[in-house]
């Protein structure tokens, strides 16, 4: 099981103390040695080698757990954490210099070698401790949207600084060849990373200024312990001399060469900062423009966040814009400008276009034009119509404080936000469009529901005869309607219906015939006063242009007598089994709706017959006999005859079925233009 960060940063942490500890003591005993030539304290120089490369190691792995567990850090805090180190350690630094220099300057304490020795060993844990950090804050910003070549690279340079640590093992002087071959190795293997200076790209300008203030800190610290060290040298007492060693010195002048190239390349691309976040806050803008019509938000949002990008891309003072609604006063939404204001402005921006017009002998358009206006506040004008499918939605208006202040890229700009505001609107409407049809939709799922959950799921009937029935509305819903009620034992109420007009008007018209034949039918009315009474009812509710056409029908298998009344329907065909005739049954009849008055009664009949075994009672709407075929022909009464005719020997259901086939193959449509309903009773 691996360690966890914590534990590695704890184990280092430990690690680091007892080997500076260690490197401490025995320098100062080897010291001790070197000051007194009698005495022999037997300790090795290479265990002073030993701890000194355990304690870089240390802090080695101590550093890169910390940032392992930082990786969220951004450029600037990584620049930070830096400073603030170099900052402790100079701190530190200092305070044993002024302690050396003006509070024990002349002592005892000041003079001793051992005294030296153990202040020297704090400075040189402090400036390891900065170098090493700095050097692992640097890989992560060389290494940032690194690649296959460059992360190799850069093994092969921190490897190679790794191994230069057991050259230090070796008796060595800093002006020896090897030493000079090793340091040349690994200072060119740094110049050929230095250049990796991506991060800098993606600061803002008040981040680079940041990062100039830290980094030229950084190398003032860098400076301050250079010349630090350099000023111990001679010193034959100070052992642990880091000036000699080649891994220490390469690291020190590696991070010296990066923070420098950091330090020019931020500095040099601070010009074109600015330039550069203009240009990704329009790309972000333009984002938000293309996405505005999908994020369900509205027109007057839309023609806002127009405004804000038009007004940062071009550095407007102020804007405005005027939504065009038909046959209503224009709409503004304004941006640094009252709408008293813009009335003061309008009128200015008028009469410098119509001047400007006649000046180049041009009529004056709705297209985009730029110009310089005379105004106490504002000295330019952007106007920049918006259009949408060619229709003109709206107007903006920008200005400015200074003449001549939008120019022909600035214009562009603009018009690359219009067109996409534009779209973004378009959309929206669209959008709107699908929801509302949408809702058009479910809204008509509905009624389909409630007009099928007003047919009969079962039709009344005995012994003495079988029923079927049949009805497709042309839309979703119809006006199409077909009924039964059981009066008594032996008494069925029969009603076919066909309301004027289709669609959701018609159904609704259907629901009130239901409810008044479910209320009449259970008096016992004969045919003809049901329809009289149905026509006051239905005439209180009906609207003026609308009418109703049915056939009412009671049957008393207990009389085997067929009753009936005609609405203006159309007539229902009867075959007579005794005598093998087919024919309609026609009456005298006025839709219900057509005269809503008393005078109604004189245009209705009762009619009456006897049935017998096997007399079939066909019942249908006008939308079988009205179907028409590719040429225009008229299904027609004689078709609808000539089917039952063919199928009088059948039950029901077969007539029924026999009638939709012959009707589905003169069409030739699946679908027919209006409603059609069938209801088939045969007598048993």
């Amino acid at each position: 099981m691996m360690p966890s960060t914590t534990a590695i940063i704890r184990l280092t942490t430990a690690s680091g103390i007892l080997c500076w500890l260690g490197l401490a003591l025995v320098d100062l005993m080897i010291g001790f040695e070197l000051r007194n030539a009698n005495v022999k304290l037997g300790v090795p120089q290479f265990l002073s080698t030993l701890l000194l490369t355990g304690y870089i190691l240390s802090l080695y792995f101590h550093y890169k757990q910390r940032l392992v567990s930082a990786d969220n850090l951004n450029f600037i805090e990584l620049l930070w954490r830096v400073f603030v180190t170099g900052l402790i350690a100079t701190i530190v630094s200092v305070f044993i210099h002024f302690f050396l220099s003006f509070l024990v300057s002349g002592s005892k304490l000041a003079q001793d070698g051992l005294t030296l020795s153990l202040l020297y060993h704090v400075n040189i844990g402090l400036i390891l401790a900065f170098v090493i950090s700095t050097f692992l804050v640097w890989k992560k910003l060389v290494l940032y949207q690194k690649t296959k070549s460059l992360l190799r690279t850069w093994q092969v340079f921190e490897y190679a600084i790794l191994i230069s640590l057991l050259f230090h093992f070796v008796p060595h002087n800093r002006f020896d060849l090897p030493f000079s071959l090793i340091f040349a190795f690994i200072l060119a293997m740094g110049l050929v990373i230095t250049p990796n200076l991506k991060w800098v790209a993606f600061l803002n300008f008040k981040q680079k200024w940041k990062s100039i203030l830290l980094i030229l800190l950084i190398l003032l610290y860098l400076t301050y312990f250079m010349v630090y060290l350099t000023g111990q040298q001679g010193n034959e007492l100070l052992i642990s001399d880091l000036t000699n060693h080649v891994s220490v010195i390469a690291i020190y002048a590696f991070i010296m060469l990066y923070a420098v190239a950091s330090l020019l390349v931020t500095l040099f691309n601070l010009p074109t900062t600015s330039v550069f976040e203009q240009k990704l806050e329009e790309v972000v803008n333009f984002q938000r423009l293309s996405q505005s019509g999908q994020t369900g938000q509205n027109q007057e949002e839309i023609y806002d966040l127009l405004l804000e990008s038009s007004m940062s891309a071009t550095f407007a003072s102020a804007a405005w814009f005027e939504v065009n609604h038909q046959n209503e006063n224009q709409h503004l939404i304004v941006k640094n400008i009252t709408p008293e204001k813009v009335q003061t402005v309008r009128p200015v921006i008028t009469n410098s276009s119509e001047k400007k017009s006649r000046r180049q002998g041009i009529s004056s358009s709705v297209n985009s034009r730029v110009d310089n206006i005379k105004h106490p506040n504002y000295k330019s004008v952007l106007v920049y119509p918006l259009e949408a499918q060619n229709e003109k939605i709206g107007t903006m208006v920008l200005l400015k404080e200074v003449s001549d202040g939008f120019n022909n890229d600035v214009v562009n700009i603009v018009d690359t936000f219009g067109n996409q505001a534009a779209v973004s609107i378009e959309n929206h409407r669209l959008m709107q469009s699908a929801i509302e049809n949408e809702r058009y939709r479910e809204e008509l799922k509905i009624a389909k529901r409630v007009h099928e959950s007003l047919l009969p799921s079962e039709l009344e009937s005995n012994q003495h005869f079988s029923i079927t029935a049949f009805s497709k509305p042309a839309d979703e819903v119809g006006g199409d309607y077909y009924d039964t009620h059981r009066i008594s034992e032996d008494k069925f109420a029969l009603i076919i219906g066909d309301v004027s007009g289709k669609g959701t008007s018609a159904a609704f018209n259907m629901s009130q015939m239901k409810g008044v034949f479910h209320s009449l039918a259970q008096i016992d009315l004969d045919p003809r006063e049901f329809l009289v009474k149905a026509n006051e009812a239905l005439g209180r509710c009906l609207e003026k242009t609308s009418f109703i056409t049915l056939s009412y029908y009671i049957i008393d298998t207990g009389k085997k007598t067929i009753c009936f009344s005609r609405a203006g329907h159309c007539p229902s065909l009867y075959y007579d089994s005794s005598i093998s005739k087919l024919d309609f049954l026609k009456s005298k009849g006025l839709g219900l709706g057509i005269i809503r008055n008393q005078e109604y009664c004189k245009y209705v009949e009762l009619n009456q017959i006897k049935y017998q075994s096997g007399d079939i009672l066909v019942m249908y709407t006008d939308g079988i006999t009205e179907a028409m075929n590719p040429d225009g022909e008229e299904f027609g009464y004689d078709r609808l005859r000539e089917v039952v005719v063919n199928q009088v020997n059948q039950s029901a259901v077969e007539i029924q079925r026999a009638i939709i086939n012959g009707l589905l193959q003169f069409t030739e449509v699946d679908d027919i233009e209006d409603d059609f309903t069938t209801m088939i009773l045969k007598f048993s």
